[in-house]
């Protein structure tokens, strides 16, 4: 979204907003948060980056309540059996394509499985990450049932000219962390080119990670009303697979590739904006499922091939004062392809039990959102979607909430909102539990909530309840849509500055769940300190995790843990600056992933270049 610069410089002249109070999720054009009823966290690039993590989910799962992500090691999630990388939110997972990640606006999951794959959302390509609680099927479609990620891509700013940086870094367990990054910006014309590689051997024996890869964005403004853009982003990662503790793999080894391109075109005007893309998000794997006799090794490996192609188009118009319609249209084609082959040959083996396939699906749907602000104090918001899957039929998803204001610096949001998830392509036809006959899961989502600002002082709080069925589960060997959900919780945030020099940000999450989920927790707790003074910047971050449930049903196991960490960064001269990073600084003994224990207090420490 080249363009979104100009929208966001306008609305911030207009408003006197800050970024954090300026969103495109939540209706795809630049909006004041505090007038949309849905709740929307802004994580903007200075706090991405103030910790030098490679991906944005460590920062993610610190700045947002209720959020939580899986871990297995130092660095690096992986695929497959035992992988980490699993998104919760509020007990709805990504693991099951219940959570949808996007790439300026784009939905970003694997073809065949239909879950987003974590270690491609790297930080050095987001300007910002946006994440919505709740549904947000309205706008996004299947897969958005429990809330999305939007991760809004970099762009050059301010005047001409050419700036690059390079960071490198290294620490615990052989981990190398590097990044290089050069913008420009010529007139009509900008362009972000980025590139990274990452490895580490990690803290168990066969768990090593390599990754790299690059990030391109072109843009070009054709006149103060049109721009285009064209993007792509391509990471390769090989990852290795030990196994838990008490059953060891051996060679159990992947090889993954992902990528992202896409192509759209513009328009700002004074009472409208909207734009056209094209997209598609790609993926080729390899894996050894791995062997626990090494001395009998696998004779076949698993691959796969899926692509996820679409076009999006929508339009937003101010058609009264206080009046914002969107109208918008989406496609997409998802196409799937998982196989063996022979290790000695190379040649396509003919698996039976449905082990192996291919599958071409279609979705097509239209979409309508209206906000009108009524008086100064009140704004309602009312949206829907026609959804049609070429398999499944067709889905109706209506949503409905205000904002009342009855000070100028709180709000009070009511929301009522239907999120719903297509079956995915192994579930219908992968496998022995496969069933071609699977509707698509549905919920709603009924939230109420409270953000006041008080002289330096940002606080909220969220109460949700979340009512399900049909959800997807395995009953007898068979995928069948039994399965219920009923959550409700509490979300608290905060954020005070508590000198010139040092702020403070809180957050907590309660959670009950009437059916127990894995990498769910009942309870997170954040406290977080920033510390800026001249030429330092240090944070500090303690994360504290109750009741999260490891395995559920008859061998039901939960971890109880508090997680220290800090960063410090010193501007040595203009150009150049060190920085040092430590995890787990408590040497906490923990596992997330049942049978994974995580690593001990662990370090980083680098240089950042700016040339």
């Amino acid at each position: 979204m080249c363009g979104l610069t100009a929208g966001i410089a306008q609305a911030q002249t207009t408003d006197s907003l800050s970024m954090d109070e300026v969103v495109v999720t939540g209706t795809r054009n630049v909006v004041d948060v505090r007038h949309l009823p849905m709740t929307v966290t802004v994580i903007n690039r200075e706090k991405l980056t103030e910790q030098h993590q490679a991906s944005i989910l460590p920062t993610v799962m610190q700045e947002v309540p209720g959020l939580f992500v899986t871990s297995r090691s130092m660095m690096g999630y992986g695929v497959s059996t035992g992988a980490a990388g699993g998104i919760n939110l509020r007990g709805i997972t990504g693991g099951a394509g219940q959570l949808m990640v996007l790439i300026d606006g784009h939905p970003q999951y694997q073809g065949i499985y239909g879950h987003p794959i974590s270690d491609s959302y790297q930080t050095m390509m987001a300007e910002r990450v946006e994440v919505l609680r709740g549904p947000a099927s309205v706008l996004y479609g299947s897969n958005a049932i429990g809330g999305v990620i939007n991760i809004v891509t970099r762009h050059p700013v301010g005047r001409d000219g050419i700036e690059t940086n390079v960071m490198l870094g290294a620490g615990s367990y052989g981990t190398v962390q590097t990044e290089a990054t050069n913008q420009v910006r010529s007139g009509k014309f900008s362009s972000t080119v980025l590139a990274q590689y990452n490895r580490t051997d990690n803290h168990r024996p066969r768990m090593g990670f390599e990754q790299y890869g690059g990030y391109v964005k072109l843009g070009y403004d054709l006149n103060n009303h049109w721009n285009t853009y064209v993007d792509a982003d391509i990471t390769h990662f090989n990852a290795s697979y030990p196994g838990a503790v008490t059953s060891p793999l051996y060679d159990a080894d992947q090889w993954i590739t992902r990528g992202v391109v896409s192509a759209g075109i513009e328009n700002h005007y004074g009472r409208t904006n909207g734009a056209l893309s094209v997209y598609s998000n790609f993926g080729r794997h390899k894996i050894d499922d791995g062997t626990n006799d090494p001395a009998k090794p696998t004779a076949r490996y698993f691959r796969s091939k899926d692509a996820l192609t679409g076009v999006s188009w929508y339009q937003s118009a101010q058609l009264l004062e206080g009046n914002r319609l969107t109208v918008g249209v989406d496609y997409m084609h998802i196409y799937g392809n998982a196989y063996y082959t022979s290790k000695e040959t190379g040649a396509v083996l003919d698996t039976p039990n449905k082990q192996s396939g291919k599958s071409y699906r279609n979705e097509i749907a239209g979409y309508v959102d209206f906000r009108q602000d009524l008086f100064d104090w009140l704004t309602v918001d009312v949206g829907a979607r026609v959804d049609h899957h070429s398999i499944t039929g067709t889905e109706f998803v209506p949503q409905g909430g205000v904002v009342v204001r009855p000070i100028r610096t709180g709000e009070v949001k009511a929301m009522a909102s239907k999120g719903f998830r297509n079956p995915t392509m192994r579930e219908m036809y992968l496998y022995p539990p496969s069933n071609t006959e699977l509707e698509p899961e549905r919920l709603w989502n009924y939230e109420l909530s409270w953000r006041h600002r008080k002289a330096n002082l940002t606080y909220g709080v969220n109460l949700f309840y979340i009512k399900g069925d049909n959800m997807i589960q395995t009953v007898n060997r068979k995928n069948v849509n039994t399965g219920e959900i009923e959550n409700w919780g509490i979300e608290l945030e905060a954020k005070y500055p508590l000198s010139r020099h040092i702020s403070a940000t809180y957050n907590y999450s309660f959670l009950h769940m009437k059916n127990k989920v894995i990498a769910a927790p009942e309870s997170m707790h954040y406290l977080g300190f920033d510390y800026r003074n001249g030429k330092w910047l240090a944070t500090l971050g303690l994360q504290t995790v109750r009741n999260l449930y490891t395995a559920v049903g008859e061998n039901e196991t939960t971890e109880n843990f508090n997680l220290m960490s800090a960063s410090v960064t010193y501007a040595a001269t203009r150009n150049l600056s060190l920085w040092a990073r430590g995890e787990n600084l408590l040497a906490e003994k923990y596992e997330i992933n049942l049978g994974y224990p995580m690593p001990r207090a662990t370090f980083m420490g680098g240089v950042s270049v700016k040339l």
